[in-house]
């Protein structure tokens, strides 16, 4: 290590002189002046004077991570005016004086006391000064200078990151960019080659580059396949001083995943599949599954499956598994061993994700060849039709065959067939079904008016084996036949007026037919032949289903004849012909001139029997007024009577009684003395109410008075000994009033209860101490005292 050595020479030079002088400059050595300051002081006009200040500075430099056991020395400082007498004293302050610098203030020579690192502080800025040791006074001004840290190659490159993690995809081009990694020196970049980085491989060759200058990691070998390799680690180096020797270094690592393209077909492991399935398989159900394989993965590893040829392209389906990339083939159709029994297919799996950098590689897709064998199953019968319509005339007599139903057994066996009804659907044994032929024939006979559709289930079932059974649904239909004659639709009861003009309509007809014929109903109306013959009414048929009711003269007298029945024939138009008779009651009523019933002896047509609604209400009405009037005049008089049931104050029993009063207040003494409930010894004997008339006496039982100082729980018992052992007393349970305070309260009270028994005035002045709320009652009872006094 080579080490520097700068003096700094301060000296004052020259004496006054008349006239102006240059000063002359003095160098430290190896260093230019860096300035030259000039001072002129003058006594008077014609004498200047030259202070001789000349403070010859320069940089500091000093080399870091001293190693020496002495201290560095740094440099001296040195005034002119410094005799070599001692009486000059030099003085340092700044960065680190007095700690890491100190200065010998006798000489000016200035040393480090400490290791110096350009990485914690490249620069020192310090200020120096000489002053009169005798008198403290400065001899020169304070100047400033800067120590300079010289740097050395004491810090090694550091990567950013310990490890780096880094993806490329397979297949790449040389030179397709990785990563980039990137270093750093702590050393000064401006001075030399301390912190120049140069960045090299020293593991990953030769599959991965690394730009000396830029850090930047690329491949350098084609097309690395990461189905053979997929990790890769390399380790990059960072060396300072340009790479040189003796330079610092540092290591970090890159670890290198190639990552999947759709390189790789899929491929079957084999050429030709072979499954089974039972002809009974419904659609839907999986035969088996075939898997290719393709060597990537993810996205690029997913497969489709198709069927592309073969004998059953329209009887099977194929379809993916999304989790495990196999194709399930299923059946698509109903398999029929007898029909077919073999099944040849072409299967395909095909990647949907094809890059067409690869397509050299060549077609990715593979086939396989899947053979489907149908194995034979004991189906069960199978008949001609889904399902059977029948027809029947619901005259048809029983045992009268309607129809048949065919069944046969699918195999090839073709084992005989036995055929039965379902009683869950017949349950009224209406129908029957011959066993062997399969013949439909009734066991009851029919009404199309009752039920026009019977749905049943024939069954057809294997006689070797009966589990083999199948159903079908039989739906027979009950034709209509003319038996049943047509009938009013209604019941029909009408009147005439008493002035009814002849060939007035009254009434008109319809009528009803259970019957359903084709052609539809045609219904005629007549009278019946033994009214034909001096009846007082006509049938005219409207040729529309309906007929009227119309007079055959001019006017009626209900008390000749109040009620007419007429007997009316209906008839329909199929056949064979069906008829009936209905009759129609016609009355004789008076009206008014708009036509409008008033009276007739048929007032039963609108309530046939009692009293009408609303002289029902009203008779109800009256009875409930009635009870409630009786109610309230019992409740009155029964209130009136009710007299006080207390006639003497000492009444053991105490009962409460409501005298319907409320009294006068305290200034009713008519009633009873209240103050004898403060003060038993007031209680007189045989004192009853003067204000009443009691209906009994009940003869008092005196009671001793309590003294003055009986304390209210003796004068309780006392009362309660008495009423116990109290031979007249009710033998039910009473209520028992013991009102008695005591005697003796220091507090006394406010009550107004002893005013009756006291005739001393009490003093309320103290009311009006206790605050606005008790204002007013202090103005009363302060305005009494007034009254009394004026």
């Amino acid at each position: 290590m080579r080490t520097y050595r700068y003096f700094l020479l301060l000296f004052w030079v020259g004496q006054p002189y008349p006239s102006l002088s240059t000063p002359v400059s003095k160098r430290t050595s190896g260093f230019p002046a860096k300035k030259r300051a000039l001072e002129l002081s003058g006594n008077s006009k014609n004498e200047l004077s030259r202070s001789k200040r000349s403070w010859m500075w320069n940089q500091f430099f000093l080399l870091e991570e001293y190693t020496g056991s002495d201290y560095q020395y740094v440099g001296k400082l040195h005034s002119d005016q410094d005799r070599g007498d001692g009486s000059l004293k030099y003085i340092l302050s700044g960065d680190g004086a007095g700690d890491l610098f100190i200065i010998n203030e006798n000489t000016g020579d200035i040393q480090a006391t400490k290791r110096l690192d350009r990485e914690e502080k490249p620069v020192y800025i310090l200020r120096a000064q000489a002053i009169n040791r005798r008198t403290g006074r400065p001899v020169e001004p304070e100047s400033e200078f800067i120590i300079k840290i010289h740097d050395i190659n004491d810090n090694e490159p550091i990567f950013t990151k310990e490890v780096y993690t880094a993806t490329v995809p397979e297949m790449s081009d040389v030179g397709t960019f990785v990563v980039q990694v990137t270093a750093t020196d702590a050393d000064d970049p401006t001075y030399g080659n301390s912190a120049k980085v140069v960045y090299s491989i020293l593991q990953g060759q030769p599959y991965f580059s690394v730009e000396s200058e830029t850090g930047i990691i690329k491949t350098a070998l084609l097309n690395m396949d990461r189905e053979n390799r997929e990790q890769y680690q390399v380790v990059i180096q960072a060396k300072d001083m340009g790479g040189q020797m003796g330079g610092l270094s540092g290591t970090t690592t890159v670890n290198i995943t190639l990552t999947d393209v759709n390189d790789n077909p899929p491929r079957f492991p084999q050429s030709t599949y072979q499954f089974k399935t039972p002809e009974s398989s419904p659609p839907g159900t999986p035969i088996g599954r075939i898997k290719a394989s393709d060597a990537d993965v993810g996205e690029n590893a997913e497969i489709v499956y198709s069927i592309t040829d073969g004998e059953g392209l329209d009887m099977f389906d194929v379809i993916t598994d999304q989790e495990t990339q196999e194709g399930i083939i299923t059946v698509r159709k109903l398999l029929d061993f007898e029909k077919k029994k073999v099944y040849t297919l072409k299967v395909e799996a095909s990647n949907p994700r094809v890059e067409t950098r690869f397509q050299y590689l060549g077609p990715f897709k593979d086939s396989a060849t899947v053979r489907i064998v149908v194995e034979d199953v004991d189906e069960p019968p199978v008949f001609s039709k889904l399902a059977y319509i029948l027809q029947i005339r619901e005259d048809a007599q029983i045992n009268t065959t309607i129809g048949s139903v065919t069944a046969q057994d699918p195999d090839a066996s073709r084992n005989p067939i036995k055929y039965s009804v379902d009683r869950h659907t017949d349950m009224d044994r209406i129908f029957n079904i011959d066993s062997g032929n399969g013949s439909i024939f009734t066991s009851k006979l029919l009404d199309r008016e009752t039920l026009l559709w019977h749905n049943i289930t024939v069954i057809a079932t294997e006689i070797n084996n009966p589990k083999q059974s199948s159903r079908v649904p039989l739906y027979i239909k009950v034709l209509d036949v003319n038996d049943n004659a047509p009938e009013f639709a209604e019941f029909y009861e009408t009147f005439v007026c008493e002035k009814a003009k002849a060939d007035q309509l009254i009434q008109t007809l319809r009528a009803v037919d259970k019957d359903d014929p084709y052609s539809g109903h045609q219904f005629s109306f007549s009278l019946a032949p033994e009214a034909t013959s001096g009846s007082n009414f006509t049938i005219r048929d409207n040729k529309d289903n309906t007929a009227g009711i119309l007079t055959r003269k001019n006017g009626y007298n209900r008390h000749e004849m109040s009620t007419y029945l007429l007997p009316v024939v209906i008839s329909d138009n199929d056949y064979p012909v069906q008829s009936s008779t209905g009759t129609v009651t016609v009355r004789v009523c008076a009206c008014d001139h708009h036509g409008n019933m008033q009276s007739c002896h048929a007032e039963a047509l609108i309530h046939p029997t009692g009293l009408s609604t609303g002289a029902l209400v009203a008779i109800l009405l009256c009875i409930v007024i009635l009870l409630v009037t009786v109610v309230l005049f019992a409740a009155l008089r029964r209130q009136r009577k009710k007299e006080p049931l207390i006639i003497s104050k000492e009444d053991i029993r105490d009962n409460i009684v409501s005298y319907n009063d409320e009294g006068g207040g305290e200034e009713d003494t008519q009633a009873f003395d209240i103050g004898t409930l403060r003060n038993p010894e007031a209680i007189e004997d045989n004192k009853l109410r003067r204000d009443i008339v009691p209906e009994a006496l009940f003869l008092p039982r005196r009671t001793p008075t309590a003294r003055d100082n009986t304390d209210v729980r003796d004068f309780i018992n006392q009362r309660l000994k008495e009423n116990d052992t109290d031979p007249t007393a009710p033998p039910y349970d009473s209520l028992a009033t013991y009102a008695y305070e005591g005697t003796g309260s220091v507090a006394d009270s406010l009550s107004s209860l002893e005013s009756v028994t006291t005739d001393g005035d009490q003093d309320y002045d103290y009311l009006s101490d206790w605050g606005p709320r008790f204002k007013k009652l202090a103005d009363m009872y302060g305005g009494v005292d007034s009254d009394k006094d004026s």
